[in-house]
C-alpha cells in the first residue's frame, strides 16, 4: 500500500508540470540573461580546464576545477549508463535529442544556481565555506526564504541518502555480483568503508578523491564509447539521422520502442535532469567551496551540465542507436534495458571487453555519486542541525550506503525521487525571483570576457 502511494506521488510530482516548469525556468533564465551562458560556452569550458582553476585561493575551500570535479561526481553517475539507455527504450532515438535541449536550457539554470550559491556562501564555525540554494532562499530572499530554505535543506537530506548513497551502493553490488560474482554484503560493507574514510576528511578528501577520479573514469568511459563508434562509423550518419527524425515525427518507434511525441520528449527531459540535476541546486552546494568570484564560477559549474549530458550522455546514447543493440531482446522475449542495453552495445565492437568497461565504469561513477551526493547531503544536514551533529550525518550516511546495496529499492527510489521534486520547486522559485540579480551579475562581470577574447584566451562559440 505505501508502495502505491509513493508511485503515485512520484508520478504526480514527476509529472508534465514539473518537467515544464524545469525547462520554462532554464528558458526564461537564457533569455534574461541575453543568452549569455550559451554566448560564453567557450570562456565557461577555458575557465574550467584552464591552469588558473587548479589554484586554491584564500576566498575557498578548494580549487575551481576541485569544486567542478566534486559536482560531476554528484551527477555524472549510474544516469549515464542506465539512464540514457532507459529514456531510448521507453521514448525512442529521439529522446536524446531532447535530452540535449533540456542540458542546453539548464546551462542558464545551472549558472545561475552556482553563482547565487557563491555570492550568498558563508563560513561556518570550523571555518570551512558552506552554501547553497539554502543560504540563498534564506538571505535573498527574508523571511519566506527561511522557511523554503529549511524544507530545501530537509528533502536534500534524505535525498541523500536515497539517490546518493543506498542506490548507488546497490549499482556497485549489482555490478560486481555480475562480472566478478562478489557477494553483495562484501560489496556493502566495503563500500561503506570506503566512504566514510573519504567524507571524514570533508570537502578537501572528497575533492582530492574527485578530481583524481572523475578525470580518469571519464577517459576511460569515452575512450571506449568513440571506440564503438568508430567501430560502427558506416552506421553513423543513419543513425544520427534517424535520431532527429525520431525527436519530430509524432510516432517516436523504433527497435520495438513505441510511444507519441509527447513520451519521446517526457523522458528525454526527465533523464536530461535526472543526469545533469539542473534545477535540483545540488551543484551550488559543490560550487560555494571553490576559490574565486561569483560569475567565474558560476560559469565553471555550468560546465558539468554540458560535460555530463552533452558529452557523456551523447556518445552513449549515439553508441547504442549507430551499434543496432536498441530494440534487442533477452531470452524471455523482453526489450533489453538499462545497463545492460549499454553493455551489448559496447561488446557489439569491442567484445568480452566493451562489457567489462561498463561495469567498471558503473562501479566507479557510482562510487564518485556516492562522495558528490554525501557532501552535498552533508552542508544541508549541517543547514539544519549545525556543524557539531555533522559526524552523525557521516555515520548515518555510510551504514545507509551498506544496508543499500543489498535492499530491494524501488520504495528508496520512488521516495528518493520525490524529495528530488520537492527539492526542485523551491529552488526554480528562487532561481526566478532572483534571476534579476543573476543577469546584472553577468552584465557587469562581461568586459572580463570580453578581454580575453580580445587577447586570444577563449573561443567564442556564438
Amino acid at each position: 500500500m505505501v508502495l502505491e502511494w509513493l508511485r503515485a506521488a512520484d508520478n504526480v510530482l514527476w509529472g508534465p508540470g514539473t518537467l515544464a516548469l524545469l525547462v520554462g525556468t532554464g528558458a526564461f533564465l537564457t533569455i534574461r540573461t541575453r543568452f549569455l551562458p550559451w554566448r560564453n560556452l567557450g570562456y565557461a569550458v577555458r575557465a574550467a580546464l584552464g591552469r588558473e582553476a587548479r589554484v586554491k585561493g584564500r576566498d575557498g575551500d578548494v580549487s575551481p576545477f576541485a569544486s567542478l570535479m566534486t559536482a560531476l561526481a554528484a551527477t555524472v553517475g549510474t544516469g549515464n549508463i542506465v539512464g540514457v539507455a532507459t529514456a531510448l527504450v521507453a521514448g525512442g532515438p529521439g529522446a536524446l535529442v531532447w535530452m540535449e535541449a533540456a542540458a542546453l536550457l539548464g546551462l542558464a539554470t545551472k549558472l545561475s544556481e552556482c553563482l547565487l550559491a557563491v555570492k550568498f556562501r558563508r563560513r561556518n564555525r570550523r571555518g570551512e565555506m558552506s552554501g547553497g540554494p539554502m543560504y540563498v532562499m534564506r538571505d535573498g530572499l527574508g523571511r519566506p526564504g527561511a522557511a523554503m530554505g529549511a524544507a530545501y535543506a530537509l528533502f536534500a537530506v534524505c535525498s541523500s541518502f536515497g539517490i546518493g548513497g543506498m542506490a548507488q551502493a546497490n549499482s556497485i553490488a549489482g555490478a560486481l555480483e555480475a562480472s566478478l560474482g562478489v557477494p553483495v554484503r562484501i560489496t556493502g560493507l566495503a563500500t561503506a568503508a570506503l566512504t566514510l574514510a573519504v567524507i571524514l576528511g570533508g570537502v578537501k578528501s572528497v575533492a582530492r578523491v574527485s578530481a583524481a577520479v572523475v578525470p580518469a573514469m571519464a577517459a576511460l568511459y569515452l575512450g571506449a564509447a568513440l571506440a564503438v563508434l568508430w567501430g560502427c562509423r558506416e552506421n553513423l550518419p543513419a543513425g544520427t539521422a534517424m535520431i532527429f527524425r525520431c525527436a519530430l515525427t509524432p510516432q517516436a518507434a523504433a527497435g520495438g520502442a513505441a510511444g507519441t511525441l509527447m513520451n519521446t520528449v517526457r523522458w528525454g527531459v526527465a533523464r536530461g535532469v535526472f543526469s545533469n540535476e539542473a534545477g535540483m541546486g545540488s551543484g551550488g552546494v559543490s560550487a560555494a567551496a571553490a576559490a574565486g568570484g561569483p560569475v567565474r564560477q558560476g560559469y565553471i559549474g555550468m560546465t558539468g551540465a554540458f560535460f555530463d549530458t552533452c558529452v557523456v550522455c551523447t556518445v552513449t546514447g549515439l553508441a547504442i542507436c549507430c551499434s543496432g543493440a536498441l530494440g534487442a531482446v533477452d531470452g524471455a522475449g523482453n526489450a533489453v534495458d538499462g545497463a545492460a542495453l549499454t553493455i551489448l552495445a559496447f561488446q557489439s565492437v569491442l567484445g568480452p571487453a566493451g562489457g567489462l568497461v561498463v561495469s567498471v565504469s558503473v562501479v566507479l561513477f557510482a562510487f564518485t555519486s556516492i562522495l558528490g551526493g554525501a557532501y552535498q547531503g552533508e552542508k544541508a544536514f549541517e543547514y539544519l542541525l549545525g556543524t557539531r551533529r555533522v559526524p552523525i550525518y557521516r555515520l548515518a550516511f555510510a551504514l545507509a550506503a551498506a544496508w543499500g546495496a543489498a535492499a530491494e529499492l524501488e520504495a528508496v527510489f520512488c521516495f528518493s525521487d520525490i524529495c528530488n521534486a520537492l527539492m526542485c520547486l523551491p529552488n526554480l522559485v528562487c532561481l526566478l525571483l532572483l534571476s534579476g540579480t543573476v543577469a546584472r551579475e553577468l552584465e557587469a562581470f562581461q568586459p572580463e570576457v570580453r578581454r580575453k577574447r580580445r587577447r586570444g584566451i577563449i573561443i567564442n562559440f556564438l
